[in-house]
């Protein structure tokens, strides 16, 4: 094993680590590293042999009891050494006695076993395109944060404010649509730009065809007809809605918990993030 330093990670080093995760394919949302960082600035950590960065990972404090362990990352050329696996370790202290959930690919189920992680559910990755023409839509608000949290927790069966907080803000790259009866929020999308298309998730709605409704019209309020979505397989019927418009399947990963898992609700059709959860 190489000598290797490990250290919290800055936020110009979160915005390479997402440089280094989009080279391997994941296409990452343009502005991700400020909404991550923002969910625990100290949650992020690069491994360096002589001063060079060569390997990543975040363990994201969400509350006093629950993190998520994603951006898991190493340069090629120094795979295989031990650095990522000391990095690990390294990160998982900050979590402490949390339970830590990840998205991990199948292949890797076996190792992160071997670290206390069990297999709780499974995520798809769908990609198609969405039909946008005279698709209306109405922005979350300024005054509507402590609603989006509320459902976002009784979806996820998860407190993470830092993180909702940040995520459904409106910008530029990330649109909040909701949907309401009256005047209650009954659920909602965030649909954010990506170095390639863009990705809607988490989508919280009661039913298949209020998370369709809601994922054309985040689609349409962020102006991108490419649209990459992972749901989770409690949504089956919401999967089944994707592939009847032509969406396909690219890949799954594994929900594994170190601890007691969540206890998700039933409004969750599409999880935020393969990284934070």
């Amino acid at each position: 094993m190489k000598e290797a330093l490990c250290r919290t990670a800055t936020l110009s080093d979160v915005s390479m680590m997402l440089d280094w995760a989009a080279k391997e394919g994941w296409n990452p949302g343009l502005d991700d590293a400020d909404a991550f960082y923002a969910a625990d600035p100290e949650g992020f950590f690069i491994a360096e042999v002589r001063d060079i960065p060569v390997a990543a990972i975040s363990v994201v404090n969400h509350s006093e009891t629950y993190a998520f362990l994603g951006l898991y990352l190493c340069l090629p050329e120094f795979r295989g050494q031990g650095i990522g696996f000391g990095l690990w370790n390294h990160a998982l202290n900050h979590a402490g006695d949390r339970t830590v959930g990840l998205d991990g690919v199948p292949a890797q189920e076996a190792n992160y076993a071997k670290s206390g992680f069990n297999l709780a559910s499974r995520t798809r990755r769908w990609t198609g395109h969405l039909n946008i023409e005279n698709i209306g839509f109405t922005l979350a608000g300024p005054n509507d944060f402590t609603e989006l949290e509320r459902l976002d927790r009784a979806a996820t069966g998860i407190y993470r404010d830092r993180f909702v907080k940040n995520w459904v803000e409106n910008g530029p790259t990330r649109k909040t649509i909701v949907v309401k009866d009256g005047s209650k929020i009954t659920g909602f999308a965030t649909a954010r730009l990506c170095r390639e298309g863009c990705k809607i998730g988490p989508i919280v709605a009661a039913n298949a065809g209020d998370a369709l409704r809601l994922a054309c019209e985040a689609a349409a309020a962020i102006e991108e007809t490419y649209v990459t979505i992972d749901i989770p397989d409690d949504a089956a019927p919401f999967a089944d809605a994707l592939k009847q418009n032509g969406f396909s399947q690219n890949f799954s990963t594994a929900r594994m918990f170190r601890g007691k898992a969540p206890v998700a609700g039933k409004g969750l059709q599409a999880v935020a993030s393969l990284e934070l959860g």
